[in-house]
């Protein structure tokens, strides 16, 4: 069997709680299939043996076979990679694996053959349990997979993905740049800005300071939603949409087509990670 091709052959990171409810990242995948369908699609060149990695699957494996299902939608064959820190854990998941779907022990240092590469990653409620100082360089070691192109999605979630915030990143020739930050929920709790605050990621959660740039996002924010109340009575989608694009105003580069925000996806088109 060939070796697995790291620059560090231990993986790095520590081990997770490992608690997922059932379908608790379906609307991250669903965002996915809109915002990078050709990526996903890819298949040529270097892309033929090119994962898709759920990193820090947990203590089962279902975040991954969900997401296997939802994204091969758009490409049957696509390779899906489950990566866990903890081998009793892909012990557990191995039965699970078949041609295009695999698990293996690993860390932000995903484990490749050699051949293989990784068009996105995934990982979510992984590094809200490290310190701020170690976001950018963990970021940095799972993007020295990727390929050009290619997607980090990194983000918290609450218990049951009804509302998370997640960090966009992308692979531009040999740099990993912020494309933007961006905001998902379902409704079920409601809409205000405030509700978004508990599961901002690591790098702005504890910035929520006068002076910080994601403070000042998150006040704008909601002096767009008192400005907009009254798209309330047409429901909280509307009222949400109608949030994004009065904040667009205010001079925030934010992405206000329909099919994001009439979704409850507000993209914040940020170059920063705070």
């Amino acid at each position: 069997m060939p070796a697995l091709q790291q620059k560090s052959k231990k993986p790095q990171g520590q081990i997770t709680r490992g608690k997922t409810a059932r379908n608790r990242l379906r609307r991250v995948d669903n965002f996915l299939l809109m915002h990078v369908p050709g990526l996903l699609r890819e298949r040529g060149a270097a892309f033929a043996r090119a994962f898709f990695v759920d990193l820090g699957y947990g203590a089962e494996p279902f975040t991954t076979l969900e997401c296997a299902e939802r994204l091969r939608s758009i490409n049957p064959q696509l390779p899906v990679l489950g990566v866990e820190i903890d081998p009793e854990r892909v012990l557990r998941a191995l039965p699970y694996a078949d041609e295009n779907t695999q698990f293996r022990l690993g860390g932000f240092n995903v484990p490749l053959l050699p051949g293989e590469g990784v068009r996105a990653i995934r990982a979510f409620n992984v590094l809200r349990q490290y310190e701020e100082a170690e976001v950018w360089p963990s970021l940095q070691v799972m993007g020295s997979c990727l390929l050009d192109g290619g997607l980090i999605i990194e983000g918290t979630s609450d218990p049951y993905g009804r509302i998370w915030v997640a960090n966009l990143l992308r692979k531009r020739g040999q740099e990993l740049q912020v494309e933007g930050l961006l905001f998902s929920t379902n409704f079920r709790w409601g809409f205000e800005p405030a509700l978004f605050q508990p599961v901002l990621p690591k790098n702005h959660i504890h910035r929520m300071l006068p002076g910080e740039m994601i403070y000042e996002f998150m006040q704008s924010w909601k002096r767009a939603t008192l400005e907009t109340i009254a798209y309330k009575d047409f429901g909280l989608r509307r009222w949400f949409a109608a949030s994004g694009i009065r904040l667009a105003g205010m001079g925030y580069s934010l992405d206000t087509r329909t099919r994001y925000l009439g979704r409850g996806y507000l993209l914040w088109r940020t170059n920063r990670l705070n």
